[in-house]
């Protein structure tokens, strides 16, 4: 609660310069704000009191974009310690959303601190998110910036490259049909990451593997103090030589830092969504963060490597047990999957070539299973995780020789043909889907989850 009454300088300055209509009224048009936001924020101006003991996290958090258009200061920075005290899973559960949008408004301090310290700590939460090149430039410098950050000097070299090339226009695929102008257009796209840099502190092999063919983007006296110095340590150089970065040897004391992201061996899914899923898996109520998700994903298989085929699928899956299955559905951002813990086992069925897809379903073995479920991930314009649990157990699981992971009718792998699957909404409590019925994927994944070593 916040007792102090202010006043609003953002309706003030509205009023003074919006004109009077014709009923000599002015109006300002707030219609993106909701009534119940609106209530609360003119309880606060008139009466300087805020209760949202009862409220998600997801409407304050939206509250609080609402309180910083206003320039309502001091009522964002309380939302902002209301989230980070009380709400600090579901923050961490969108963890690459909330970094970037907290950077995108210079009055979110609170939370680009909180998410920067985290982002430190676990920097491949950031640098290794599908949406790392869009990521606006201050949010990364600010990261880069840090003494704190935990990943070698070549490995930020290489992501900066990386987001500079995705935000040089006009850039020719092969690196080697480059002209001078590219890689003067490059340099100025990166002129604030540049300097932050710590050259002296990488290797000479890595110099020569990774730095040396983006020569042209440094400055020509750093080049060649770069190359002084590793030919002869002991020679007096004119450029800033930068200190190495803090390690922080106990900053992941369950795993190595340079092991992080390795723990999630995909080309689909992060860290952050194998905590949800894990969360899932274990029915909490507080949801497991980035850093205490207590399974290892081991993968099994995984389309690209090992093929989009029936016969690919029961050779390495027939009869594990404990499998999360992913899949990045075709020209769309959807990420779609499920949970199943007793597993598949190989059932060759009686089918006739004129068989319809679904009569060669009813052919399939059905196995009881009470604890699996299917969802769909956030991912890029999808904000929001869906978690769909079995409804009817008795079906929950469907084995056929002829397809891949079935659950149910409500996912079910064909393959064989365009990597196709088939949703339909039938013994899971949501449907996972707008659209029901054929889609195709362009990847998908087999892990099987096993409890995480403890370490002393």
């Amino acid at each position: 609660m916040i007792k102090k009454i202010l006043t609003s300088l953002y309706f003030r300055d509205k009023l003074a310069n919006t004109s009077k209509d014709q009923n000599n009224i002015r109006v300002i048009d707030l219609n993106h704000v909701s009534i119940q936001q609106f209530e609360i924020i003119i309880k606060y101006i008139y009466g300087g009191v805020i209760l949202l003991s009862d409220q998600e996290a997801s409407f304050i958090f939206e509250l609080m974009f609402v309180a910083c258009e206003l320039l309502l200061g001091e009522l964002v920075k309380h939302l902002e310690t209301i989230l980070i005290k009380n709400h600090a899973s579901w923050l961490r559960l969108r963890f690459t959303h909330i970094y970037q949008t907290s950077f995108q408004n210079k009055q979110l301090r609170e939370l680009q601190k909180w998410s920067s310290d985290i982002a430190a700590r676990h920097p491949s939460v950031i640098f290794d998110s599908e949406d790392f090149t869009s990521f606006q430039e201050n949010a990364l410098v600010s990261l880069i910036k840090r003494d704190d950050l935990q990943m070698k000097e070549v490995k930020i070299w290489d992501y900066i490259i990386k987001w500079g090339i995705a935000h040089t226009p006009n850039l020719p695929p092969n690196r080697e049909n480059w002209t001078q102008e590219n890689f003067l257009d490059l340099k100025v796209i990166l002129k604030n990451f540049l300097p932050l840099i710590r050259y002296f502190q990488i290797s000479g092999g890595d110099i020569i593997d990774n730095i040396q063919s983006y020569q042209q983007i440094l400055d020509k006296n750093l080049w060649d103090d770069l190359t002084i110095k590793f030919m002869d340590p002991n020679r007096q150089i004119s450029s800033t030589i930068l200190p190495p970065r803090v390690i922080l040897t106990q900053a992941l004391p369950a795993r190595r830092l340079d092991e992080t992201r390795n723990s999630i061996n995909s080309k689909i899914i992060n860290e952050t969504h194998a905590a949800e899923i894990s969360t899932w898996i274990d029915k909490k109520i507080k949801a497991y963060s980035v850093t205490n998700y207590p399974y290892e994903f081991k993968l099994l298989l995984r389309g690209t490597r090992d093929g989009f085929t029936a016969n690919s699928f029961w050779n390495l899956c027939d009869k594990q047990t404990h499998l999360v299955v992913v899949m990045k559905v075709n020209e769309t951002d959807e990420i779609l999957g499920g949970y199943n813990p007793i597993g598949w086992d190989q059932w060759t069925t009686r089918r006739d070539v004129s068989d319809s897809f679904h009569s060669s379903v009813l052919h399939s073995r059905v196995k009881h299973c009470e604890d699996s479920f299917i969802f769909s991930l956030k991912n890029g314009t999808i904000q929001s995780s869906i978690l769909s649990r079995v409804s009817d157990p008795e079906i929950a699981i469907l084995c056929n020789s002829a397809y891949g992971p079935c659950f149910s009718y409500d996912l079910i792998m064909c393959l064989n043909e365009d990597n196709r699957c088939y949703g339909e909404h039938t013994a899971y409590k949501k449907a996972i889907r707008n659209r029901t019925n054929w889609f195709s994927v362009s990847e998908y994944e087999i892990f099987q989850i096993q409890q995480r070593q403890k370490t002393m």
